[in-house]
């Protein structure tokens, strides 16, 4: 059985106060409570105050380019599906600079768990709007405020067939435990947008402007119900909804992909000689 304890990693170098640290520790507890050891998980993350977080975690990790954090976990579960694979990024991280990898993901429907840091900024980089800012969030870059309509990953997600779309908020962890355990354990591709206030950069949505605006999916809530999900997706200001917004059951990447289907990579023979054969082709 694991113990909290087994995946305690670095000290977190992150503002004291900051939403991450809620989200670090109801990482921790959702592995624990999965029975699921240190050695069976990989966090794969970009770059970001986000990418940080497999740094603060004893158990695989890879910590890669910026944006760029699904392709290299999708290649890791196509290796080796044994792995619970996770991936975790910053909304700039992973609707800006790795939106593209993101629709495709979706598309894919890799075995992989994706955790967004959601805090509607860029943290690492001092402050700039990021995809999910409200229009007219002001910076020093941004002095007139942000131009653009903000991106709504929730709905983008459920438009293309997302297999599991979720939300939570990093100031309530006991909740936000239970949305990681349910989209570690989902059979497919699984998204959790956590709303993480940054309280170094971004004044107005803080721990308090969410704690007066989030609420609970209600009980009876149907999440195969696609086109509601994406009415509540929609519903964003005054009242904001945390919960599992959508799921379906769609064949995953590794059962689709021919060659891997009866035996990941990570168990198929390796022949030096047959690759050289092969790479000899190309002279």
């Amino acid at each position: 059985m694991p113990t909290f304890e087994a995946y305690e990693g670095q000290v977190p170098a992150w503002c004291p106060g900051c939403g991450n640290f809620q989200i670090l520790s109801s990482l921790k507890q959702a592995l624990v409570e999965l029975d699921i050891e240190p050695w069976e998980v990989l966090l794969v993350s970009g770059i970001g105050q986000s990418g940080k977080l497999p740094h603060y975690m004893k158990c695989h990790t890879f910590n890669g380019l910026h944006g760029r954090t699904l392709p290299v976990a999708t290649a890791a579960k196509l290796a080796n599906d044994a792995l619970h694979v996770i991936a975790v990024a910053g909304d700039g991280d992973c609707y800006g600079e790795g939106g593209n990898h993101f629709i495709h993901a979706i598309r894919r429907n890799p075995n992989v768990t994706l955790l967004v840091h959601d805090n509607q900024i860029y943290g690492l980089t001092k402050g700039q709007a990021s995809p999910t800012s409200d229009q007219g969030t002001r910076s020093k870059v941004q002095p007139f405020g942000s131009l653009s309509e903000p991106m709504n990953p929730l709905a983008l997600a459920i438009s293309l067939d997302c297999s599991f779309v979720a939300r939570g908020f990093a100031g309530d962890p006991r909740y936000l435990k239970e949305l990681m355990k349910a989209a570690i354990s989902h059979k497919g591709f699984a998204l959790l947008d956590i709303l993480q206030p940054c309280v170094t950069f971004n004044k107005v949505n803080t721990f308090k402007w969410y704690r007066d605006r989030v609420y609970k999916l209600e009980e009876g809530y149907d999440p195969s119900d696609r086109l509601k999900a994406f009415e509540r997706a929609l519903e964003w200001g005054e009242r904001i909804p945390n919960g599992i917004f959508f799921k379906n059951n769609r064949k995953t990447l590794e059962e689709l992909v021919p060659v891997i289907r009866e035996k990941p990579l990570v168990r198929q023979k390796f022949s030096p000689e047959e690759t050289k054969r092969e790479l000899e082709k190309f002279y």
